[in-house]
């Protein structure tokens, strides 16, 4: 489900010819946006014995500039989300904390894209992004470990230019996170499909 969704968002963008792109102007400035959609996390035990998955709703703001070059813009751009997602492992897994729960994300990083219509432009976006954790065992016999986890985003999506200043988002993009070796826990990895509305100064 996770890999249809990305490949929609990327088979969209990718059915606009370039010659399109010469005859339009990529959207520039300031932006501010909400954001909300579906997120789905794997989880890896330390020892790679077992995997962990949950899915998830994922909702948010992000804060961004934009540079038009003509047809093609840069730009940067910031975010703050949050999901709550639940894994657990097998009973089998013999791990310290056998469940993790996901909580506030941040995200800051690049993005760049090209304009396909008129009011139509593809991104893709790159970045570092960190994610709040909570470990814990079913059984309750620790405490509930909290931690936060390192990682890069990267994406790609479409935006679509609406009535006056507002503009709206379709937007795949993948996490990887690092080790969380303090939970008896691997890396954590989510993928996320998000729908957003955003106004542009």
């Amino acid at each position: 489900m996770k890999k249809a969704f990305a490949l929609a968002v990327i088979g969209a963008g990718l059915a606009a010819t370039p010659a399109m792109a010469q005859d339009t102007r990529a959207p520039g400035g300031l932006y501010v946006g909400v954001l909300g959609g579906y997120e789905g996390v794997d989880v890896d035990a330390a020892d790679g014995s077992a995997t962990a998955s949950a899915d998830s709703a994922v909702y948010g703001i992000n804060a961004g500039y934009d540079l038009s070059l003509g047809s093609a813009f840069v730009g940067v751009e910031g975010e703050l989300s949050t999901s709550d997602g639940t894994t657990s492992f097998p009973d089998s897994f013999g791990g310290a904390r056998e469940g993790l729960e996901t909580g506030g994300q941040y995200y800051i990083g690049a993005r760049a894209g090209v304009a396909l219509t008129p009011g139509i432009a593809a991104y893709g976006k790159v970045g570092y992004t960190a994610l709040d954790t909570k470990a814990f065992t079913d059984s309750g016999s620790l405490d509930e470990l909290d931690e936060n986890a390192d990682g890069i985003r990267y994406g790609a999506g479409l935006q679509v230019q609406l009535p006056g200043p507002l503009e709206g988002r379709l937007e795949y993009r993948r996490s990887k996170y690092n080790d969380l070796a303090d939970a008896g826990q691997g890396d954590a990895t989510t993928d996320q499909v998000v729908a957003g509305l955003a106004l542009r100064f």
